[in-house]
């Protein structure tokens, strides 16, 4: 593993999956990249509540929810890896979860990915998909998936 990526996401197992990939990128003296990615249909509900203040001055922009996906990376990094020797970047994207995961792991390089597992019945997923089957077949190298 030269650099991994992890996803961070609202879940509190979020904390345990960058802990455990920071342990394990620093172990190997490997590079760790957060990233959290806002959804487009959660970009575009605070998007239309802004839009409803009363005040021509606020706006929510893209790079606005990128700046802020980016920050919330950054955040859970600060704290879950205070102590951890690891290098690690916080990466913020919009947009469809799989396709930015795995095109912000191939954007940098990433060789090894740690995801959080859902907890979805067998029909559940067959409904409604899951991120994390799609991932692991979708991704070109090692995905270690944590749960709670």
């Amino acid at each position: 593993m030269d650099r991994a990526l992890a996803v961070v996401d609202a879940e509190e197992s979020t904390k345990a999956l960058v802990r455990e990939a920071g342990e394990l990128a620093g172990a190997v003296d490997a590079e760790l990249v957060l990233l959290h990615v806002t959804t487009n249909k959660e970009y575009e509900d605070k998007r239309q509540m802004m839009a409803e203040i009363p005040d021509d001055r606020v706006r929510y922009s893209a790079s606005q929810a990128v700046d802020g996906a980016k920050q919330f990376a950054e955040d859970i990094g600060r704290e879950v890896l205070d102590g951890i020797d690891v290098d690690y970047e916080s990466v913020g994207a919009v947009g469809d979860e799989q396709n930015k995961i795995l095109e912000t792991a191939e954007n940098h390089d990433c060789d090894h990915l740690f995801i959080a597992g859902e907890k979805r019945s067998p029909t559940g997923k067959a409904l409604f998909g899951d991120l994390t089957q799609s991932i692991i077949l979708n991704f070109d190298g090692p995905v270690t998936v944590v749960t709670e």
